[in-house]
């Protein structure tokens, strides 16, 4: 009799009802009559449960990543990623050993091998892509080191040392002398590059139509420059260096200037190079690299220490690291193609998958949405499909 009676009250009153209840609850609750699945299915009882989880596709003040895809379906699939569940599948393979980067852009996956870039568009499913790129990139005459998606643009930089500028959905292209040696990294916002050398420079340059191509500032930063990032708020950037000097490898640098803010930590090793860095908020940025650690800084909290740090098990460098922008993180280690899920809030990795045993390939790149990874090795492309253990 409880079923009936519970289901004959007013909508306003369940819905208060049902707030109170967590997952299990819910499911629960949902399996009494249709009236009721269909209530517990609704996207408001689902997002305080999801604010909570891992990639879940909200940010930690709520707002909603992933518009579109029922959030009771993507509290489901965090429980995959919680416990490791998931099919593994190997997308495409080459012959000869590359150190391919990757960037995932709504239904497409854009993969550099060699000096082109491809655009690959996603299964239905998403679970893998067409076999052949529907669009190709190309023009440097040395393999592409970095490249990055922005304003519909792609930005590269090749071992040629030129950075070229690609219209994503036309054929406008410019190609410009960037350094004297390979451009290790770039990186766009709001119409203004930073690109970083193995010739121990940092550059910014204008893409202002009066101004393109024009080099702003060139840093002598007295080291090689692996990785670099642009501020959300566009007023500085930071670069990440090979750490073979006396400098601290983590610099921040005044956009409009060129000059130096500040260094971020005082304690690093000779030869603890950063090899990947990205900012989580204008506040918060997140670096990993040779000394095997991902750190998070919060620049409000302070700049000679890291508020949080996580250690890389098997002391294997890192060479990439992701955030979902609330609670998980994903890297790629050094060896066996070792991809590692990190809960921001706990201290030890959640769940690793080696994509490259019995050969040892380091993770080069990687990429997520809420439902899958994509790692990018020496030699081949995987995707880890969590909807489907």
């Amino acid at each position: 009799m409880g079923g009936p009676r519970l289901a004959a009250l007013p909508e306003e009153l369940l819905l208060l009802i049902c707030s109170y209840l967590d997952a299990r609850g819910l499911g629960r609750l949902g399996q009494v009559c249709r009236r009721l699945r269909g209530l517990t299915a609704r996207d408001p009882l689902w997002r305080r449960i999801a604010r909570g989880c891992l990639n879940a596709g909200f940010s930690p003040l709520g707002a909603d990543l992933a518009p579109g895809i029922p959030v009771k379906h993507r509290v489901k699939v965090s429980q995959n990623w919680k416990h490791g569940r998931c099919r593994r599948e190997t997308l495409l393979k080459w012959k000869r050993n590359l150190m391919p980067w990757m960037q995932l852009d709504g239904e497409c996956l854009y993969l550099s091998q060699a000096e082109d870039i491809g655009a690959y568009r996603l299964r239905p499913d998403r679970a893998g892509i067409q076999r052949h790129p529907h669009a190709i990139f190309s023009g440097h005459q040395e393999d592409v080191c970095r490249f990055v998606l922005a304003d519909s643009h792609i930005v590269s930089g090749g071992g040629d040392g030129n950075i070229i500028l690609h219209e994503m959905h036309g054929s406008y292209s410019v190609k410009f002398s960037a350094h004297e040696q390979e451009v290790n990294c770039v990186d766009f916002r709001g119409g203004i590059i930073v690109s970083g050398s193995r010739d121990r420079t940092a550059k910014v340059w204008s893409l202002s139509p009066s101004r393109a191509g024009q080099c702003l500032h060139t840093i002598q930063t007295e080291d090689r420059v692996w990785s670099i990032a642009i501020s959300p708020l566009l007023s500085s950037f930071v670069t990440g260096t090979a750490c073979c000097g006396h400098t601290s490898p983590l610099r921040i640098w005044d956009l409009e200037s060129g000059q130096l803010e500040t260094c971020l930590g005082t304690d690093f090793h000779r030869g603890a190079g950063v090899l990947d860095v990205l900012y989580e908020t204008p506040f918060s940025l997140l670096s990993c690299g040779y000394d095997t650690y991902i750190r998070y800084w919060d620049l409000r909290a302070s700049t000679r220490k890291c508020v949080l740090e996580w250690e890389e098990p098997h002391d294997s460098a890192l060479y990439c690291v992701r955030s979902d922008g609330n609670h998980m993180l994903a890297s790629g280690s050094s060896y066996y193609g070792v991809v590692r899920v990190w809960d921001k809030r706990q201290s030890r990795c959640l769940q690793s998958f080696s994509l490259s045993s019995p050969t040892s390939s380091p993770v080069y790149c990687l990429c997520f949405n809420t439902t899958h990874l994509y790692a990018a090795l020496a030699s081949a492309l995987h995707v880890l499909d969590f909807t489907a253990p």
